[in-house]
């Protein structure tokens, strides 16, 4: 998808710099060590004639957050809206992420509004920055909550849904993190959305917890994210960042990638089921995204929270394979 002319550019970039492509790394040693600890409980005793007794309990989350990417978004907090700026590719990959996101989601709930498919349905868009896929699930009738720890952007975010009266009734934004949120979340998403967001995290482990914690069973998680391989590195990083400038320097980081082996596996120990992978591609010359066959450089994934009837069948199969008759 990319020219051959530009692939060319970017292997002589990589030949003539001292700066190393980490292409033997086949196996990332995320997946070799043992996950952390993603929450853990505070519980307030109180004593009496009786024994101590449990007065309230709350979960506290770990961080996911990475204060040095923060400080990246903040830089570009007021340039979400740019359509010929470093957001380009974010706004048309909505060809593609909006419909994948729909069209899952109808075959889930098997709802149908005429002009609003999605009425009725609660959105999480983590991760929001200015609205870019806020707004157009909340025109298609989601009611839809973006949050983002950078307050500048949701700030630009609020500024624009502004301008459309029907955009507020459905759309709200909040400058929080995720594990903010799943302090106090009752009610529960029907979806979460994490798009070009896992390649930006401090600890995946407790943002895919706090997922589930806020969806509602068999409630669905949609993520795009990129692959680490070599041509990642290649295309993500060296031709689209040094050579065609298509998103600042120093966005991504090729170690914080993750293969779709690692993040099945991680959704899984996690409560998950993934339903549906699909590769994408950009194509800087038309500013266009397609589907594609391959996942070796983004990617985007469906995943569904397990109900706990079938977290239990799970289980127990696991328990009869373990011990064979």
């Amino acid at each position: 998808m990319y020219s051959s002319n530009c692939c060319r550019g970017a292997c002589r970039v990589l030949r003539e710099s001292r700066v190393k492509c980490p292409i033997n790394v086949s196996v990332s040693l995320r997946t070799m060590s043992p996950r952390p600890l993603a929450s853990w409980t505070f519980v307030k005793l109180t004593g009496s004639a009786a024994g101590p007794r449990v007065q309230a309990a709350r979960t506290v989350w770990s961080s996911s957050v990475d204060p040095a990417e923060l400080r990246k978004f903040q830089a570009v907090s007021s340039r979400w809206w740019d359509l010929q700026g470093g957001c380009a590719a974010l706004h048309a990959m909505n060809e593609l992420r909006v419909p994948f996101i729909r069209d899952n989601l109808l075959n889930v709930h098997s709802v149908r509004s005429l002009g609003k498919p999605l009425a009725g349905l609660r959105i999480l868009d983590v991760g929001c920055g200015g609205g870019l896929l806020t707004e157009p699930l909340g025109r298609l009738g989601a009611a839809v909550v973006g949050v983002d720890p950078v307050e500048d952007s949701v700030r630009i975010a609020e500024l624009h849904a502004s301008h459309d009266p029907e955009l507020q009734k459905c759309v709200k934004y909040r400058a929080c993190t995720l594990e903010d949120l799943a302090h106090e979340e009752e009610e529960g998403f029907d979806a979460v959305l994490a798009s070009e967001v896992l390649e930006h995290l401090a600890d995946l482990d407790t943002f895919i917890h706090c997922c589930h914690h806020v969806l509602k069973p068999g409630g669905s998680l949609f993520i795009t994210t990129i692959n680490r391989t070599q041509l990642s590195y290649v295309l993500g990083i060296v031709l689209a960042e040094w050579l065609l400038r298509i998103i600042p320097s120093g966005t991504h980081d090729w170690d914080k990638f993750i293969t779709p082996v690692e993040l099945e596996r991680l959704l899984e120990s996690s409560g998950f089921s993934v339903e549906s992978l699909r590769g994408m591609l950009y194509n800087p010359a038309s500013g266009a995204w397609t589907w594609q066959r391959s996942t070796s450089v983004t990617y985007a994934l469906h995943a569904l929270k397990q109900r706990e009837e079938q977290l239990d069948h799970t289980h127990s199969e696991g328990e009869e394979s373990a011990h064979p008759p």
